[in-house]
């Protein structure tokens, strides 16, 4: 069984190699154990929704950041088709090839956001741009602000950018260390052991705080709207993850 640990420390070249590896589910396939995933993305998907409410009109112009391959992108594809919306699927090579091809679909094989081309031809028309369990990546793998300043740039007038299911170290540790999430740990884990819990202490690649704190800032003061915002409580790690929600006035 794949463990949580074996996917610590993972990069975009991993993500090539495991998109390839038949032995894995595709939820191993983007960093996930079968139990955080199975499921849970129909769940998911509708959270989603909620929170981007461009993708419920029509007609509109959309991009994932890091689709993967689960049946997340799946779902965004058929609703893209049903409403009409045009759909650009930003990620490896190795990945968009499990995902359908149709009409109004367009897949950029490419490290996000090294893309010029795409970039310049959309500087300021997209209505939806979803980045959904990839930023903790990107955070250490690449330059997090230029993701965020290059994505603001392609927002259209009332568009709106949600980056979800950011793991927040912070967040994490609020939850272990109050009593529900202990309860929760000695359930999980079938033991009478406190969680260990360490605060003032720099974690090194970790989001925490100052981090999701940051990026709202920095939206806000380059003149769109932003929130951090919670997930919905069933969804399968909203005690320790949550969202951005960037919006373009």
């Amino acid at each position: 069984m794949v463990t949580p640990t074996q996917f610590t420390g993972i990069g975009f070249a991993d993500f090539q190699r495991m998109a390839q590896d038949p032995e894995l589910s595709r939820y191993e396939r983007i960093g996930f154990p079968d139990s955080y995933r199975e499921g849970f993305e129909p769940a998911i998907f509708e959270d989603i929704r909620t929170k981007l409410t461009n993708l419920n009109l029509s007609g509109r112009k959309v991009l994932d950041i890091g689709p993967g391959c689960s049946d997340l992108p799946v779902m965004l594809v058929e609703l893209c088709r049903t409403h009409r919306h045009s759909l650009s699927l930003i990620d490896s090579a190795e990945m968009l090839a499990h995902l359908p091809d149709g009409d109004g679909i367009e897949k950029l094989p490419a490290f996000y956001p090294d893309c010029p081309m795409f970039i310049e031809a959309n500087r300021g028309a997209l209505d939806v741009i979803l980045c959904y369990s990839v930023l903790h990546y990107i955070f250490a793998e690449a330059a997090f602000y230029r993701f965020l300043d290059v994505s603001l740039s392609l927002l259209s007038p009332g568009g709106q950018m949600l980056i979800g299911d950011i793991p927040n170290a912070s967040k994490r540790k609020r939850f272990f260390a109050s009593e529900t999430g202990i309860r929760f740990h000695q359930n999980f884990m079938n033991t009478t052991d406190i969680p260990y819990v360490e605060f003032n202490q720099v974690e090194h690649d970790q989001i925490d705080d100052a981090v999701v704190m940051s990026l709202v800032q920095r939206a806000r003061l380059s003149g769109f709207d932003a929130y951090i915002i919670p997930q919905t409580p069933s969804l399968p790690m909203a005690n320790r993850r949550e969202d951005i929600l960037i919006i373009r006035p």
